[in-house]
């Protein structure tokens, strides 16, 4: 039945796994990815499509219209790598590595533009489809992503969000993507947590830490008191709300024979719904904020909305088992209506519109970690494509039928990206938490 679309992947298989070893060996980090760009963008021009790049920051995207009326669904492949000093496959400056599998996706991408071209495939379709290289799926290096909103380059933290910020994905009825696994099997879930994202400063007084430390603030004991607090909170977490708080130290003083007075945290909170995420945020706080007022020092708290929690739609969820069975068999595929602990700004997509976000095997290793690696290029990356393209068969042929009965039966939170964007500010707030007055009362500004 989808004889001719695998045959047109087939066709252009080694332009696919070519570009999955060029990108693993050329990672870039969210925001950074001009290279990867640069590469997608110019193999996307010899295949003959027009590009509207993002300009100021990297990515693109470009539109195939069917000639006939009908949906407009939106593939992604996202350029971002992680950084993992441990990897031995690392960049020896950046320490940036694919640890994600970001390069594979993107290597589907190709297939999927390079299949397209080929004759028949588009027959019997209807509507257009967006095809987009997006940037900073990974919520990291929050400093820099912090500078370059200072700067007015970005608005969002997360590519997606920026794109659809800019009005890239305006017009938009349906968006999926396939992530790797290092699972054996195809894997679709319900979704997946969201999360909001902080950037912890703690402010003491420097002294010399021989001589003179009763004269000093020791702001790294205040930073330390606060993880120790956070972890005090862990029991006070409901299992339904699938909280996550994992904090780390990204700056932790200048010289050991001086007082730390400035020390800087990240940390994600990441939950099951908005609520559980600005509820548990408030603990966290409250527990970051209380150690910096045991020790008389300052602390600056700039919490940012990282993701919305993903929902997979339901209809989207079986015609992807139906797409991924005809590849990898009916024993190939499970289907979990579980959500998983791992965040994605697919989520915010789902706020608004009907999405999908399914993981194919071909990985192996622990995701992020120091051992990953693609193992079979041709299923996360070859295979990979096949699928998607099927399920832009299923959605856009019949006069669209199956897009239709998405776009009908579709339950989402928000009915547009303005409202989405109103509610996701709000969980924005800066700036010191602790006014300490010369009477000697201590006033908490904000916990939230």
């Amino acid at each position: 039945m989808y004889e001719k679309i695998t045959d047109a992947v087939e066709k252009n298989s080694k332009l696919i796994l070519e570009t999955e070893r060029y990108l693993w060996k050329n990672p870039e980090t969210g925001f950074r990815e001009w290279k990867t760009s640069k590469y997608l963008a110019d193999i996307f021009e010899n295949l003959g499509y027009a590009l509207t790049m993002a300009g100021d920051i990297p990515g693109f995207y470009t539109d195939l219209d069917t000639g006939i009326p009908g949906p407009k669904v939106l593939v992604f492949g996202e350029l971002d790598s992680l950084i993992c000093n441990e990897h031995p496959e690392a960049d020896a400056k950046t320490h940036a590595v694919h640890c994600c599998g970001h390069h594979a996706q993107c290597a589907a991408l190709v297939g999927i533009a390079a299949a397209l071209r080929e004759q028949g495939v588009l027959d019997g379709l209807c509507g257009s489809v967006r095809l987009c290289a997006v940037p900073a799926e990974e919520g990291i290096e929050i400093g820099f992503r912090e500078s370059l909103r200072t700067q007015g380059i970005i608005r969002y933290f997360g590519g997606k969000d920026e794109f659809l910020h800019r009005g890239y994905f305006d017009g938009v009825d349906i968006a999926f993507m396939i992530h790797t696994t290092t699972e054996e099997k195809a894997l679709i879930k319900k979704g997946a947590v969201g999360n909001m994202r902080k950037a912890v400063r703690y402010k003491g007084v420097a002294a010399h830490a021989g001589a003179s430390p009763a004269k000093g603030i020791n702001a790294l004991y205040a930073a330390t008191l606060g993880l120790s607090a956070i972890n005090a909170l862990r029991e006070t977490f409901e299992e339904k709300d699938l909280i996550r708080v994992h904090p780390i130290i990204t700056k932790g003083g200048a010289a050991v024979n001086a007082i730390p007075s400035d020390v800087t945290l990240e940390s994600y909170v990441r939950g099951k719904t908005l609520a559980a995420i600005e509820r548990e945020n408030k603990k966290v706080n409250r527990a970051l904020i209380g150690a910096a007022i045991s020790m008389g020092a300052q602390i600056e708290i700039n919490d940012r909305p990282g993701y919305h929690p993903l929902c997979n739609d339901d209809t989207l969820m079986e015609m992807t088992r139906e797409a991924m069975e005809y590849v990898m068999g009916k024993n190939g595929v499970v289907v979990d209506q579980v959500y998983g602990t791992g965040s994605t700004d697919m989520g915010d997509l789902s706020a608004i519109m009907p999405v999908i976000h399914p993981h194919m095997p071909g990985a192996s290793g622990t995701a992020h970690g120091s051992d990953y690696a693609i193992k079979n290029p041709q299923t996360a990356c070859v295979d990979s494509a096949k699928v998607q393209l099927i399920m832009l068969s299923l959605l856009m042929s019949d006069n669209a039928k199956r897009a239709h009965d998405v776009m009908t039966n579709k339950h989402v939170p928000f009915a547009s990206k303005e409202e989405y964007f109103e509610r996701m500010q709000k969980l924005e707030s800066a700036g010191d938490r602790i006014a300490y007055c010369d009477s000697g009362e201590i006033r908490v500004t904000s916990v939230s």
